[in-house]
């Protein structure tokens, strides 16, 4: 009987070492992000042992991860009810809780997770600083502070050097999250993590051929580990975007790279949807579409798919399908939306209103897709930046007055990198829009383009050409005096910039535009006015038909 006993112990004894084994295997393959690998042996624990709680709190991360969260609170409440490990699972209710905003049930979680610690035990902190920093709305700050519970007696552990330094980098505290990395790196030498996030470092301050070498340093010691490669192609696509004149090598390169990593991690949808997001920074839309049509596939009622197939359809020309995938979409609260996803929405119906000559556009369809667009620029104001492009697609087709509605956006967000550039379309589509045979000057629209033109100024005191547009302007509102003015400050401001200058034919006949115009204005009230700058065009251009038509006129 005793040795019964004896043999029942160790075989406990052993059952419980094989778990802790498979609970090590299970976090290296979320390091490695190996998701699906990673809850195959989790189930596999508990399917052996329901009561590990730790085997549940992990598994219910992955699934928060996945953003599956209904499986990860189902996962939590089972391992609150095991017998090892359970207060773990609070930790995960409290970030689920950070998700809602509630940070007083969080708390109150968090508490429950950490009462019973020993003196030496720093893991439940370091899954509470990671609960803080992996909420929708992460709290670095409240990261470092419980880490710096844990440093107190465990200051060389490893993963909580690793959890500190990924805390600084959230702060954007480069140095110290240099140090916190560097000495996780050097408490355990297989933790590539902490060596890649040097990389990342790099990356992140624009070093990317330092940012590479340190990646390689990664690959040198592993070349299994794909998070590396995900890394390297997001560096190389920061290359691609600073070097245009080797874009397409890069992005290339980048694509490779990611897929690199897709080959040595899995093909779950998580991983398929983080490369889907690489692929629209990347615009290989092309590719997306088909790795949208793969995972519809594999998943038909993840929500998120539909964006994605939204996205490829606009870019690939599918209008309509683009419309369908990101209205069904967008009509559902419950999915995380972007700004971005009313903005291609807005975009796909302007497009389907557009003429196949690309001549004019359905208004109806037009303001649709302006009220998208209001709703992606509610959620995120600097998503006007993206809408410049736009408005000079339109402006180019000439669809003025459309231009001046997408550029009226950015023309009022002082914030937008744009806003010099808005203005000054905005400005010019509201005059070209106004400046047609047969359509009545909109003084409004006209006073907009005005004061347009004087942000411009001031924001570009040396952009002279804005006061010929200001002239210009004016004299449709019929404002003579204003006219007159802006039209010699114009003269005045290219004259200023010296006789090279004044010798361009564009130049001389933007001067003789100035002195017919103001001419003209002086005609019916001071005929020696008019005379005296009918003169002064002939001066430039002798044979300016115009001003020796009106001085035999006004004789």
């Amino acid at each position: 009987m005793n040795t019964f006993k004896i043999f029942g112990l160790v075989l406990l004894t052993s059952v419980s070492v094989s778990h802790a084994q498979d609970i090590n295997q299970a976090k290296k393959a979320i390091d490695a992000e190996k998701y699906e690998e990673a809850k195959s042996i989790l189930k596999s624990i508990l399917q052996v042992k329901p009561s590990n709680g730790m085997a549940s709190f992990i598994l219910g991360n992955v699934y928060l991860t996945q953003s599956i969260k209904d499986s990860a609170k189902i996962s939590f409440d089972k391992g609150l009810l095991a017998s090892e490990g359970a207060r773990f699972n609070n930790i995960g209710l409290g970030q689920m809780d950070l998700d809602r905003n509630d940070t007083i049930a969080a708390n109150a979680k968090f508490i429950l997770a950490t009462k019973d610690m020993r003196k030496k035990d720093f893991e439940e902190y370091v899954y509470v600083a990671r609960a803080y920093m992996n909420a929708e709305k992460p709290n670095f700050k409240a990261a470092v502070a419980v880490l710096k519970r844990a440093l107190v007696n465990n200051s060389l552990d490893a993963q909580v050097q690793l959890a500190l330094g990924d805390a600084y980098y959230g702060l954007s505290n480069q140095n110290d999250a240099y140090k916190a990395y560097r000495d996780a790196f050097q408490a355990d030498n297989t933790l590539l993590r902490a060596k890649m996030q040097l990389g990342v470092l790099l990356k992140g301050a624009k070093s990317y051929d330092e940012a590479s070498k340190a990646y390689n340093e990664v690959i040198a010691i592993n070349p299994n580990y794909g998070p590396v490669y995900r890394e390297l192609a997001e560096t190389y696509y920061k290359i691609a975007r600073n070097k245009p004149s080797k874009a397409a090598e890069n992005f290339k390169i980048a694509i490779d790279y990611y897929q690199k990593y897709m080959d040595l991690t899995d093909y779950s949808i998580h991983s398929r949807m983080r490369r889907a997001d690489f692929l629209i920074l990347a615009k290989e839309y092309k590719a997306l579409e088909e790795e949208a049509n793969k995972m519809i596939e594999l998943d038909k009622v993840n929500p998120r798919i539909y964006r994605y197939l939204g996205y490829a359809a606009f870019e690939n020309g599918n209008v309509d399908k683009a419309i369908q995938s990101l209205e069904t979409f967008t009509s559902n609260s419950a999915n995380k939306i972007i700004a971005k996803d009313f903005q291609v929405l807005g975009l796909a119906k302007i497009k389907k209103g557009t003429s196949a000559d690309g001549l004019s556009i359905d208004p109806v369809a037009f303001e649709a897709g302006l009220t998208s667009i209001k709703k992606a620029l509610e959620m995120e104001p600097l998503a006007v930046e993206d809408l410049n492009e736009e408005g000079k697609k339109l402006f180019s087709q000439k669809l003025y007055k459309e231009a001046a509605a997408i550029f009226e956006f950015g023309a009022s967000n002082q914030e937008s990198k744009n806003y010099l550039d808005d203005n000054l379309y905005f400005g010019l589509s509201l005059y070209y829009a106004n400046n047609k045979k047969d359509v009545k000057p909109d003084t409004i629209g006209l006073q907009k383009a005005d004061a347009a033109f004087d942000k411009v100024l001031v924001a570009s005191p040396g952009y002279y050409e804005a006061y010929l547009f200001k002239a210009r302007t004016n004299s449709l509102m019929e404002n003579d005096a204003n006219t007159i003015k802006f039209y010699e400050a114009y003269v005045a401001a290219v004259t200023a910039k010296g006789a090279d200058e004044l010798a361009k034919p564009a130049v001389i006949k933007k001067i003789a535009e100035s002195y017919n115009t103001i001419g003209a204005t002086y005609a019916n009230t001071d005929k020696v006015k008019a005379v005296e700058y009918f003169n002064k065009t002939l001066v430039i251009d002798p044979t300016n038909a115009y001003a020796l038509s009106s001085i035999k006129q006004l004789k």
